[in-house]
């Protein structure tokens, strides 16, 4: 997973597999999220991220994985 954001833009972009791009959905008003084959979510796009989000709030990320769940490759 890799988390980049766009200062000029304002946008976060979450990336979360590699995968090839078929097409982006926008879920809501300026959250799109990148789809791949057979709707596999490559990546989240949040615009407007400053109005969303805080520093603090990205500062500590946890990722929990349950047992006998593989992790995402």
């Amino acid at each position: 997973m890799k988390i980049s954001y766009d200062q000029k833009a304002d946008a976060l972009y979450i990336k979360l597999r590699e995968g090839a791009f078929v097409e982006n959905k926008e879920v809501s008003e300026g959250m799109i999220l990148d789809l791949g084959e057979e709707n596999t979510i490559l990546g989240i796009e949040i615009l407007s991220a400053r109005d969303r989000l805080t520093i603090e709030g990205l500062s500590h990320i946890d990722i929990q994985v349950p047992v006998g769940v593989p992790a995402l490759v």
